[in-house]
């Protein structure tokens, strides 16, 4: 069977996935661009369009960030990721933070109790709102992922909400030398997560951690 991942998802030494008061200019929260600061330079992220015109940093970082697209068919994101609008859906006019063409390049299930018709993008990306339990946006995810891998991109509620269902085989948590303090938790309810899962660390020059999280073997 497929592969449930995550990839590329940073987190403050105090747990925080995002900080607090996510708005249209403003996606992390008052967090800014830091949790992501790592990120940009890096080959595969500059060439998302990210970071200027360059080719991209090569290393530590390049070597773990460049794993997020291989093999996965599908990703699964909760709603805070595709916008910041909350409740009943204003207008269906916002097509995402990533213009006409974004990354993905597949299926992504946007997790939402306000499901609207799915969005066609350019790239082959689009856009299925979908109100589902974890098992079931899993299940539904699996159908589009031809069988290939899934991908958990986030946001931190969406991530907690997998692990707690026993849903993730492979993660990568980055650990990135800031103090939040507040906006959402990674890691809470989740006591003896590690029982679970072989963690690897590696350290990068940019002042990151690389945490490596696989599924033990029973």
């Amino acid at each position: 069977m497929s592969l449930v991942r995550v990839h590329n998802f940073s987190v403050s030494l105090d747990g925080f996935g995002v900080g607090e008061g996510q708005q249209l200019d403003a996606p992390f929260g008052h967090a800014g661009h830091r949790l992501m600061q790592w990120a940009f330079p890096t080959r595969t992220f500059t060439q998302m369009g990210f970071h200027g015109e360059g080719p991209g940093d090569t290393g530590v970082d390049e070597a773990f960030a460049s794993r997020w697209a291989t093999d996965i068919g599908v990703e699964i994101m909760g709603r805070n990721k595709f916008g910041p609008q909350r409740g009943p859906w204003a207008d269906e006019q916002w097509r995402g933070w990533w213009g006409d063409d974004p990354p993905f390049h597949s299926p992504v299930i946007v997790l939402t109790h306000h499901p609207r018709p799915t969005l066609q993008m350019n790239g082959g990306t689009s856009f299925h709102f979908v109100d589902a339990a974890p098992a079931e946006a899993l299940q539904r995810a699996r159908e589009l992922a031809e069988g290939k891998d899934v991908r958990i991109g986030g946001g931190t509620t969406t991530i907690r909400e997998f692990l707690a269902a026993d849903l993730i085989d492979e993660m990568h948590i980055v650990v990135v030398p800031i103090l939040l303090g507040r906006g959402e938790r990674l890691w809470d309810g989740l006591e003896g997560l590690d029982e679970g899962f072989h963690i690897e660390p590696v350290s990068s020059p940019s002042g990151v951690v690389h945490l490596t999280f696989s599924r033990r073997q029973v």
